[in-house]
């Protein structure tokens, strides 16, 4: 339930509904607006007593139900939009952000060759994997600790921030102690120890879609990391698994307007794994920006051709930089919209 605060209602107060929230059986989540307190209640308990009581106790405006099964990352709880900062990177607010880097790290020359490009062109994370869950258990499954390190030099060459997959909650703390961002996969979707795990780091978590998941299971998914302590969570849609042969996956936009109905999460999109071919991702990454998303997932390498993975979904160092060149009309026409969504969302806060 959500627990809605008058303006100026006293600390006393709201301590006070604190206490009663936590006596009921729930879990307290509270959020410090400019104007006035919103308290989210999670967990089991008697919810009809729990809203009749909460109703009369002073300071209290308004006490509802949480509708959805995923509460944190409900825009019922928190309806502006979140903002995760990293680096000086703002992820959901009014930048529009790109990560880009190479599926796999492969060796010093090739990364560093990767981050130089990706920073020039106007990107401002790098992505690389060190460890890589592979279909196949022959498949290259990345070069593990030495690529984490060579992940850092090229974030101490270049300035940008590093994301990176963790496949097991084993190795999460050692990668979170060189990743500004912890990717949990496809894959790893539905891994609730490691999403549980994630929950507890003080590091931001981008969770991607799941390839045969429905957005209700992305964003229970992100609930659990939520939940766990971490609300620093950014969804990536990176298509899903249909009939469609041609594309390596279909790409679902659609999802990106849907899920930032449902949540205040940011939502970004992976254009690379949604389509698997590298003459497609200009046109949808425009396609991305257009439908709304905060930013972009990129693969990018030096030389696909020699690339040890998704070497037919990566763009070329010069084609990364073209196809930033023509998303830049698209991202001012961006920004105008998401500064009047800003400014509207302000007016009607003021309102309240």
């Amino acid at each position: 339930m959500i627990v809605s605060m008058k303006r100026g209602a006293s600390r006393e107060e709201i301590d006070h509904v604190c206490r009663r929230i936590e006596q009921f059986g729930y879990r307290v989540h509270s959020i410090n607006g400019a104007e006035r307190v919103v308290i989210g209640a999670v967990g089991r308990g008697d919810l009809t007593q729990a809203i009749e009581q909460l109703e009369s106790a002073a300071g209290v405006e308004t006490v509802v139900p949480i509708s959805q099964p995923f509460k944190l990352v409900s825009r019922e709880i928190q309806p502006a939009r979140s903002v995760i900062r990293v680096n000086g990177c703002r992820i959901g607010g009014g930048d529009f952000t790109v990560i880009a880097g190479p599926c796999s790290v492969e060796s010093e020359e090739q990364i560093l060759a990767t981050a130089h490009a990706v920073q020039a062109a106007g990107g401002r994370i790098l992505r690389g994997g060190a460890f890589k869950p592979r279909t196949s258990p022959y498949d290259f499954q990345g070069l593990e600790v030495e690529g984490l390190r060579l992940l850092r030099k090229a974030k101490e060459c270049t300035g940008l921030a590093i994301i990176t997959e963790v496949i097991s909650d084993s190795d999460l703390e050692m990668v979170a102690e060189y990743a500004d961002i912890i990717q949990v996969g496809a894959r790893n979707m539905q891994n609730y120890a490691l999403l549980k795990a994630a929950g507890r780091l003080d590091k931001p978590v981008m969770l991607k879609r799941g390839f045969a998941s429905t957005m209700k299971e992305l964003l229970l998914s992100a609930e659990y990391i939520a939940s766990t302590g971490n609300q620093r969570v950014i969804l990536c849609e990176r298509g899903i698994r249909t009939f469609e042969t041609y594309t390596r996956n279909t790409l679902d936009l659609a999802a990106v307007p849907a899920l930032q109905e449902l949540t205040h999460l940011p939502v970004l999109v992976d254009p690379s794994h949604g389509t698997g071919r590298r003459s497609l991702i200009p046109a949808m990454a425009r396609a991305a920006v257009a439908c709304g998303a905060d930013g972009l997932m990129i693969e990018v390498h030096p030389c696909p051709e020699n690339a040890v993975s998704d070497g037919p979904q990566s763009l070329d160092l010069e084609g990364f930089a073209r196809m930033m060149r023509e998303l830049e009309p698209y991202i001012a026409l961006w920004k105008q919209q998401r500064e009047a969504e800003n400014a509207s969302a302000a007016d009607a806060a003021c309102r309240q």
